[in-house]
């Protein structure tokens, strides 16, 4: 069976599997971003805090994605609990780190002007640091999405949701006739979804970001 005809049979089955890789990696970033852009604003202004949250959250990465699901299994079960677990604790280091470097990096003197002009320190944050910051979150968003995208698939092993499920189908079977069709179209289903996200943070960046700052 040719691919194209192998999509054509099966394009139910993938576009519910691409829904549901698209779903959980989303929800995944959303949490993953709260928690990212919470420690960067509780760790940024002291150097040895956020050395450590870096640090820690960069240490998550060292985990290989298979094992980190493989030992979250025995307490939380298969399916989407350990999936998500994985996928939040995997997207948060570049999230953290953009943050403590964009906060770290909000002028000085913007800051004494807003002081000067008596806003406190919570209006501070909201109104002059965080929009400053955004541009690096925003890039450490896609970076940790594009991560995610691939890391989502291994969660096929822990019968977690989305198009890993085609791969992982497919490399269980592999000389039958539609083996490398599984494989090719869950791994070209992440690619296309990753793009697509991509493409929609861009759209996001141009709609929050002013010009001058991204000029």
């Amino acid at each position: 069976m040719g691919f194209w005809e192998y999509l054509g049979e099966r394009h139910q089955q993938l576009l519910t599997d691409a829904y549901q890789h698209a779903s959980v990696v989303f929800q995944c970033m959303v949490v993953a971003t709260l928690l990212g852009v919470l420690i960067g604003v509780l760790t940024h202004r002291s150097e040895w805090a956020g050395n450590l949250a870096t640090t820690t959250t960069a240490t998550v990465l060292t985990i290989p994605s298979l094992a980190l699901i493989g030992l979250l299994i025995p307490a939380v079960g298969l399916g989407v609990p350990p999936t998500v677990i994985a996928l939040t604790l995997y997207g948060l280091l570049p999230i953290v780190r953009n943050s403590v470097v964009g906060l770290r990096e909000v002028d000085p003197v913007l800051l004494d002007a807003a002081r000067g002009i008596g806003m406190s320190r919570r209006a501070r944050l909201l109104r002059v640091e965080l929009p400053l910051a955004w541009p690096s979150i925003l890039t450490g968003i896609r970076i940790s999405t594009q991560m995610l995208m691939g890391i989502a698939a291994v969660a096929a092993y822990a019968s977690g949701p989305g198009l890993g499920n085609e791969i992982f189908r497919g490399i269980a079977s592999l000389g039958s006739r539609n083996a490398l069709n599984q494989v090719l179209a869950g791994t070209l289903g992440i690619v296309v979804l990753a793009l697509l996200f991509d493409a929609a943070y861009v759209l996001v960046g141009r709609l929050t970001i002013s010009r001058g700052i991204r000029g």
